[in-house]
């Protein structure tokens, strides 16, 4: 796909050197596609699984936190298909029996933001996702091609991975969307390329929200992040629809600074300066900042007021607007330091040369200035006490991880663990990582075992409304009906990571088609 910002740049007062341009396209290849990738494998397996049946389980309902213990959960072709009080309901001929005793049935996790499709492996990518619980996920950047792919059933997608809930097209930033124009006309063939939704990541202030409202008129959703010209409550009221990472740079910290706060000045360069900065700014912009940019954001930390935060919370209970915190995300950023991600179990999953440039990240945050460092850290705290202040309001929310092996820290139990640091109890994360993506995506069928609900169901080794801890208790996965045991999703986890095949949504090796 060619990338329309040939002759316009300049007079949207962005242009830059045509190099600089191919760089960024390049950058947004490697991190997030850019039009091009490799050629995918054919599709994994799915045979249709037998009859399975679980005797003797207790029975979590995240609605309201209800249990309902000894009882049998009866699965047939990828779907619920009866819940009843064990025994009462006979074994069929050819059931596969699974004895729930002391276990707790949950539906599956849902990842409402990753990038597992353009990860360097997909494969092992999306076991990793399956063995913590995850049986479905929103993929937050693609492509023509991969939207392509998924029409005709090329994605790696099936029983041995999460189910692909919603995927978007090409991520909407300066290079196809730096004018109302342009983001209008990439919008509606990104819609008739099959889009689910709009992500945005940034663009100038009248090309944002000319995006929102052509999203909209073709129903779809918008996501992704604020651009810094744009106010949080200006993007509320536009109707954004699902605001990642707090919005990204400062607009969480201008939405709750006390009132009369001067808002930072916007970076003169322009939005698609922030693309050339190359690919370790990416993986954690913190360690990129300067020390007046910090310094900015201290002045906003100095002056952030609850009162102020809380009215903008009762703002997107209105429309309503979701977020999505990522904290595991903000946390590997701004907490880069913190020991244990040296022996953080995800190491094992990375290349080395992710490895590497990953810990070159660690060391350019060690070098910042001991004052930047500290600004960081209380900035994550804030960030853990305006999560408990949203769920205290009211404010939807959901979980999402934003990683894809190149960064460690960023699995979703982790993200569940965060939020249990936020104040959040364990039936309240749980809700966000299943009836809470439900409600968000319109389906009544998911997000509870209720009969006639997908068969994506965790089965759990000790309760989970006592402690956010034992959803990463888990004893068996159930995906479209087919059953995982501990050990199994351990060892797919290990057979992808030496097979490691590589269906790269995204090959940076194939620069020439990106924008030329």
């Amino acid at each position: 796909m060619k990338m329309p910002f040939r002759q316009s740049t300049q007079s949207q007062g962005m242009a830059l050197p045509r190099r600089k341009l191919m760089a960024a396209c390049l950058m947004l290849t490697l991190v997030a596609g850019c039009g091009a990738h490799g050629t995918p494998a054919n599709p994994l397996p799915s045979p249709k699984p037998g009859p399975l049946r679980i005797d003797h389980v207790t029975v979590v309902d995240p609605l309201d936190g209800a249990l309902q213990e000894d009882m049998t959960i009866r699965i047939e072709d990828g779907k619920i298909v009866a819940i009843s009080k064990t025994g009462r309901d006979p074994a069929r001929t050819g059931e596969t029996i699974l004895d729930g005793r002391g276990k707790f049935a949950v539906p599956g996790f849902n990842n409402m933001h990753s990038h597992a499709l353009i990860a360097k492996y997909p494969r092992l990518m999306l076991a990793t996702m399956l063995a913590e619980g995850t049986t479905g996920f929103r993929q937050m950047s693609a492509s023509d091609d991969l939207l392509r792919d998924r029409r005709e059933n090329r994605l790696p997608i099936g029983n041995d991975t999460p189910a692909l809930l919603q995927m978007p097209g090409e991520l909407l930033t300066p290079l196809n969307a730096f004018a109302p124009g342009p983001a209008r006309a990439t919008i509606k063939a990104q819609h008739e390329e099959g889009a689910d939704f709009i992500k945005i990541i940034m663009m100038p202030r009248p090309a944002f929200f000319a995006a929102v409202e052509e999203a909209h008129r073709l129903g779809l959703r918008t996501a992704g992040h604020i651009p810094s010209s744009v106010s949080m409550s200006e993007a509320i009221a536009a109707g954004y629809d699902s605001i990642e990472h707090f919005g990204t740079g400062n607009a969480i910290w201008v939405a709750c600074a006390r009132p009369g706060t001067p808002a930072p000045p916007t970076s003169s360069a322009g939005p698609l300066a922030a693309l050339t900065r190359g690919p370790g700014y990416l993986l954690n912009p913190a360690a990129a900042e300067s020390e007046e940019a910090v310094q900015q954001r201290q002045l906003l930390l100095n002056a952030f007021d609850e009162d102020t935060c809380r009215k903008s919370a009762h703002t997107m209970l209105a429309k309503p607007v979701w977020q999505v915190p990522t904290l595991v995300r903000l946390r590997t950023q701004e907490l880069a330091d913190a020991p244990e991600y040296q022996s953080d179990p995800a190491l094992a999953n990375m290349t080395d040369e992710a490895i590497a440039a990953w810990r070159a990240s660690v060391e350019r945050f060690k070098a910042l200035p001991s004052a930047s460092r500290d600004t960081f850290r209380q900035s994550y705290a804030l960030r853990l006490r305006i999560v408990s202040l949203w769920n205290a309001e009211g404010v939807s929310m959901m979980t999402g991880t934003d990683g894809k092996l190149e960064v460690p820290g960023q699995s979703l139990q982790q993200e569940f663990g965060e939020l249990a640091k936020a104040g959040l109890s364990p039936l309240r994360i749980l809700q966000m990582t299943t009836t809470d993506p439900a409600r968000y995506l319109g389906r009544k069928d998911m997000g509870r075992i209720v009969p006639g609900a997908p068969a994506d169901v965790v089965l759990l080794d000790a309760n989970p409304l006592v402690a956010a801890t034992n959803l990463g208790k888990i004893a068996f996965v159930v995906r479209n009906g087919k059953s995982w045991s501990k050990d199994h999703l351990a060892r797919n986890v290990e057979e992808q990571r030496s097979a490691k095949q590589a269906v790269s949504g995204c090959s940076f090796t194939a620069g020439d088609r990106c924008g030329n």
